[in-house]
């Protein structure tokens, strides 16, 4: 953060704890009302404008205290542009959603996927369930909006608890949702904290794996303690569908293959994941021909060219399923260039925000008090931790719980010499993980709305969202997998996995 006494000519006053705390005091009341207003979609629009309103009050703030508008000006578009390599990301994510849905990758993960369900064990497969399809699709909220609700029928109907269900299927979802290269919120923590992608997601393995065996664990005591279903359990109506709609075999999985291969051999994300869009486009004109000349228009502008077309449109627009099995079509249907546009404007409005207060010297002044008491990096990182549960607790909206910590803590985070996967990873095990856990987040009253459940009846339930947070702690405390700098060496801009 700039030193506020370096304007030349012009006495800029720091802002008292009071100026500091009122743009975050008229943000909780819009986002409240916003919730109110709007419930689970507030986040396609009203928070945006919540946002936007709040940094306008503390821009205000800030200009009453000597600040120049040009340099909030420029504090805003510098603040925007740390998180421009993460939007061009979701650019091509959304590009590579669309043609992996139809080139049959995707159909081929749910499809080996769900071939995983035992009937012995449902809770604990339920949620591998979940998880895998989540990894595929990078989106908690469509799987829960899919397979969750297709596996809370099974659960009501083999009289198992749905509450039980609930907390699996969340569990299972936010996995992937967290671990997933194609989830929105997995690009943005890295972006907000400095460090790249796969190096982002390689350090999260060490709290979200152990978190996720130690609920898989609690998952299958929970199901051997209840005797588990009575009979036998099938997805075979999404499997006859996927099979009878889509050419499916070992090679429909080679995108995914080749995105894994490239991200292990540590090539950066944009072009990894850009690449794997273009593939993806091939894929489905090769092995998929029918559908794609016909979600193009074949009979309007012919075979070849129709193709192209549709190709083209999974770029842009992503994909439209049209299998005759809903759940199916549902899980599909998505993806595109297009389809990432409101998250994108949520996240510059949140950046935009965030930018105003760490120009003007408001999140300074804020957490003062937090890092003078966090005395050890254990200490630290807590505060973080618990810094995320309350953005969530209080704002209702996971994308504001990762960008304001990320932001708040990231000069401190340099300054004590740890490297910056180390933020991003926290803010995503607090950030991410406990969104749902909140009845008034919009993620907890999107999941209560979608599975049945009330929020507070599944949240004893969902061992991945609980035990996460407690797992990153521990570690912090024990400095078990704290990556630093050593002194002497230049700290990076960007934390990435050729400097770890």
């Amino acid at each position: 953060m700039r030193e506020h006494s370096a304007h030349p000519g012009a006495a800029v006053r720091l802002p008292s704890m009071l100026q500091s705390l009122t743009p975050i005091a008229v943000l909780v009341v819009l986002l409240t009302l916003s919730i109110i207003l709007f419930g689970a979609d507030s986040s396609q629009g009203a928070n945006q404008v919540a946002l936007t309103f709040s940094a306008a009050v503390a821009a205000m703030i800030a200009i009453f205290n000597g600040e120049r508008w040009t340099e909030i000006l420029a504090a805003i578009v510098n603040g925007i542009s740390t998180a421009m390599g993460a939007l061009l990301i979701l650019f091509a994510i959304g590009a590579m959603i669309g043609t992996w849905s139809m080139s049959g990758t995707v159909p081929a993960m749910i499809y080996y996927g769900s071939l995983l369900l035992s009937p012995t064990v449902f809770y604990p497969t339920a949620c591998l369930i979940c998880a895998l399809v989540s990894v595929s699709i990078g989106s908690s909220w469509t799987t829960a909006g899919t397979i969750g609700i297709g596996l809370m029928g099974v659960s009501q109907g083999l009289g198992l608890a749905p509450e039980i269900t609930a907390g699996a299927v969340i569990s299972g979802a936010y996995f992937g949702d967290k671990m997933s290269p194609l989830s929105d919120t997995t690009n943005l923590a890295p972006a907000v904290a400095g460090t790249e992608l796969f190096t982002h997601i390689r350090h999260m393995m060490y709290t979200t794996g152990p978190s996720f065996l130690i609920a898989l664990a609690g998952f299958a005591v929970v199901s051997v303690a209840g005797g588990g279903p009575s009979a036998e359990v099938s997805l075979g109506e999404i499997s006859s569908a996927l099979e009878a709609n889509f050419d499916l075999g070992w090679w429909t999985l080679l995108p995914l293959a080749a995105v894994l291969g490239l991200a292990a051999a540590r090539f950066h994300a944009l072009p990894v994941i850009l690449f794997g869009a273009l593939l993806g486009a091939v894929f489905a004109v090769v092995f998929q021909p029918g559908l794609v000349a016909a979600y193009g228009g074949a009979e309007e502008i012919g075979f070849g060219l129709a193709l192209l077309k549709g190709a083209w449109m999974a770029l842009m627009d992503g994909y439209a399923a049209t299998t005759g099995n809903a759940v199916v079509d549902d899980l599909l249907s998505r993806g595109g260039m297009s389809s990432v546009l409101t998250t994108i404007w949520l996240i510059i409005s949140a950046l935009t925000f965030g930018a105003v207060l760490e120009h003007a010297g408001m999140l300074q002044r804020i957490i003062q008090g937090v890092i003078r008491a966090a005395k050890s990096t254990g200490a630290l990182i807590t505060s973080v931790l618990l810094t995320s549960i309350g953005t969530n607790i209080v704002t209702g909206d996971q994308y504001i719980a990762i960008v304001l910590p990320g932001r708040m803590f990231r000069a401190e985070f340099r300054r004590r010499r740890l490297k910056a996967r180390n933020l991003s990873r926290t803010i995503e095990d607090a950030g991410t993980l406990t969104s749902p856990l909140i009845p008034w987040n919009t993620c907890g009253a999107y999941m209560a709305t979608t599975l049945g459940v009330a929020t507070l009846a599944y949240l004893p339930w969902a061992f991945l969202n609980l035990v996460n947070p407690f797992v990153a702690a521990l570690l912090a405390f024990r400095g078990i997998t704290i990556d630093t700098v050593p002194e002497g060496e230049e700290m990076p801009e960007v934390d990435s996995a050729t400097r770890a």
